[in-house]
């Protein structure tokens, strides 16, 4: 293979591979903080994908602009869920391992809930729109190589926005707070962090980082109803791969993960992509289950 080839590959994989990230990033932060495994967690990036699309084609809105009118929406619609289910989960619930079992019998309703919304709203057809579908060339000594503009944009967006989360968990108070309670709970309590605004603050966050994903995936691929489940299977991989409660590692475990599959499908079948992200979740259970990137194994 050409270098041009090899880095049409690699950017394929690492373009896929921000949005596992994106996705993965909000779900890390909801189970990381508030042992909520939000298996719903893909069902409202499909929100934010149709959303976008209806924007687009009904009203002609960029889809650009629906990115962080999405991140919004997604916002205040999970602050409004915590509050009305998973909060109270916690207060009827006994103990963690309790909660955690509620909690993830409410959000399996929750799938199926939007996933029917979603189907009586827009219908089950497949659905799209054209954005910045012209592709971007870019001269190298040995060719041409050359990209979507729109997933090149997705890909920017993508790492912007999981960026810009990383740096808020790293360096302002609230990020210190939310970095206290995942390392130790009761510790963080007993300094005064109130859990009563944090975590319905950080599931909405988490929400809205899916609302971006999905205006971000209707901009290059086509959306259906039953789009989002795949993405939540493939952050829960990312994030076994990153650590759980690791931003960084999650960051990271995506791009990884997005790369594996572009060259495991290359050079094998485009039909194992789903074996190939197995093999990968299994192993790193097996062989380092506290995850490749996590604190433990960064002393950070």
């Amino acid at each position: 293979m050409s270098f041009s080839a090899w880095l049409e590959l690699l950017a394929s994989g690492l373009i896929t591979g921000g949005i596992y990230a994106l996705v993965a990033l909000g779900l890390n932060l909801q189970y990381g903080l508030m042992r909520i495994l939000n298996i719903a967690h893909g069902e409202f990036l499909m929100v934010g994908a149709y959303l976008t699309w209806m924007a687009q084609t009904s009203l002609g809105l960029n889809p650009l602009f629906m990115v962080p009118v999405s991140f919004g929406m997604l916002f205040v619609l999970g602050w409004v869920i915590h509050r009305l289910c998973f909060r109270r989960l916690t207060a009827t619930s006994p103990n963690i391992d309790i909660f955690e079992a509620r909690g993830l019998m409410v959000a399996f309703g929750l799938m199926f809930l939007v996933q029917n919304f979603a189907s009586w709203m827009w219908g089950g057809d497949l659905r799209g729109y054209d954005f910045l579908t012209e592709p971007v060339q870019i001269p190298l000594p040995d060719g041409t190589a050359q990209f979507a503009g729109n997933k090149l944009l997705v890909f920017a967006l993508a790492l912007l926005f999981s960026g810009a989360l990383i740096v808020l968990m790293r360096t302002t108070l609230l990020g210190k707070g939310v970095r206290a309670l995942m390392q130790s709970p009761t510790g963080a309590q007993l300094m005064g962090i109130n859990t009563q605004r944090l975590h319905p603050l950080m599931f909405g966050i988490g929400l809205g980082l899916s609302g971006v994903a999905g205006a971000l995936l209707s901009m290059s691929y086509t959306i259906s109803p039953s789009m989002g489940e795949p993405y939540t299977v493939t952050a829960l991989i990312v994030i076994t791969l990153g650590g759980f409660g690791s931003m960084g590692g999650a960051l990271a475990g995506g791009l990884l993960l997005g790369v594996i599959e572009a060259l495991g499908m290359h050079f094998t079948n485009p039909s194992l992509k789903a074996l190939l992200s197995y093999v990968v979740f299994i192993s790193v259970l097996l062989l380092r289950p506290e995850g490749l990137f996590s604190r433990k194994s960064r002393k950070a």
